[in-house]
């Protein structure tokens, strides 16, 4: 639309040129007439006085009643019945009227050409802008487009300037990755060369003396291990969108019930309670294995922190836009530094367990945005960690 209006706008500059050019050229035309016109009047008259000098109060008569009038009879009929034309008596010189429309016509021309050249010429200024734009940031060096008013390119500008964006938020994430990526090639190196460590002394320490006790611990480190590339496995999968949900209609209680079913040892020992309060029939669309992992992770990280004689609470409602879980605990809640890297790969808290390796609420937190879902962590005003996880319906 803006680039009809501007074309329009150049057609009619182009128009007025053209209109003023030919304006030009009549005047000129009609001087170059009224001068003809003066000099057969003033050789006619002439020509009579020389022939009888006594008709010149006539003459002059003549003159200056056509001169004061403003409308004069046509005498036409009578110069036409003395066989005579116009052209007879107002000898016009063709080569000057010739040259002057010509004049005029190459006048109109230049102008039309000129208009022509300085839109090409803007054009391509334009173009050259936006060329040594997209070249600079090929050099990695982009810099910002001058402001510019709105034209036919303006669209082209805003594209390429969004595409530039793109690509740089896109270079600046990929480099955050591969930093992050090389950062925890030395935690994961770090979290698999330890139970190697302690199984290798527990293997010198079996060869000194045999114990039963050892090839426990060596199992409980194995087990780790095994932990460790599961997690791994199971991240490396939601990061490249691989991991296998289903989308069912899933009952909350249920979900909730299996999870803590499943710790119950783990609770058992640490001294803790589950209290999951039912609510009727709640319902979320999504993976019943996978979710239930979410939620075994979140119901073991308030476990971990409740002290003994603790007890880990689940509750959860729903509206017509979003299903919402809470799982909270009676311990001492979050550190201030830790809640803004709780869900960070591999990191782990202040108050975190010995032996943990710091990818179980990452995990959950996969699991839950893999299925519309958001999660997010707090303390609560009277103590507790608290984690709150919303389902969207769409």
């Amino acid at each position: 639309m803006r680039e009809k209006q501007e074309w329009m706008a150049f057609v009619c500059l182009v128009l007025a040129f053209g209109v003023l050019t030919a304006s030009v050229t009549a005047v000129l035309l009609e001087k170059s007439c009224s001068r003809r016109s003066f000099e057969a009047v003033g050789a006619v008259c002439q020509e009579i006085l020389t022939e009888d000098p006594k008709t010149e109060q006539a003459v002059m008569a003549a003159l200056k009643k056509y001169c004061s009038s403003q409308t004069v009879d046509s005498e036409d009929g009578r110069l036409l019945a003395y066989s005579y034309e116009p052209a007879d008596l107002f000898r016009t010189d063709r080569n000057r009227t010739y040259i002057l429309s010509f004049c005029g016509a190459l006048a109109g021309g230049l102008l039309f050409l000129a208009a022509v050249f300085w839109r090409n010429q803007r054009e391509n200024a334009r173009i050259r802008a936006l060329t040594d734009y997209v070249e600079q940031v090929n050099r990695g060096r982009g810099r910002i487009l001058p402001g510019e008013r709105e034209d036919a390119f303006s669209g082209l500008q805003d594209e390429i300037c969004k595409t530039v964006t793109e690509l740089y938020q896109t270079r600046d994430m990929a480099v955050k990755a591969r930093d992050f990526f090389a950062e925890n090639l030395a935690n994961i190196a770090h979290q698999i060369r330890t139970p190697i460590t302690a199984m290798s002394l527990t293997v010198q320490m079996m060869e000194g003396q045999p114990d039963s006790e050892h090839p426990k611990q060596i199992r409980r480190q194995l087990e780790r291990l095994t932990h460790l590339e599961e997690a791994l496995l199971l991240l490396s999968r939601i990061d490249a969108g691989t991991l296998p949900l289903e989308r069912k209609k899933v009952d909350v209680f249920t979900v909730l019930m299996l999870s803590a079913d499943s710790l119950q040892e783990l609770f058992a020992g640490a001294g803790v309670s589950a209290d999951i309060e039912e609510a009727g029939g709640v319902y979320i669309l999504a993976d019943l294995d996978w979710t239930m992992e979410a939620m075994m992770n979140l119901l073991k990280n308030c476990m971990e922190h409740t002290p003994p004689g603790g007890t880990v609470r689940c509750r959860y409602e729903q509206n017509p836009l979003y299903t919402e879980i809470r799982i909270w605990d009676t311990g001492p809640g979050f550190a201030k530094e830790d809640l803004p890297h709780l869900f960070d790969r591999f990191y782990r808290g202040q108050n975190a367990k010995e032996g943990g390796i710091g990818i179980g609420l990452s995990l959950a937190r996969g699991i839950i945005e893999s299925q519309n879902g958001t999660i997010r962590a707090g303390n609560l005003p009277g103590g507790g960690a608290c984690f709150e996880i919303r389902f969207y319906s769409h």
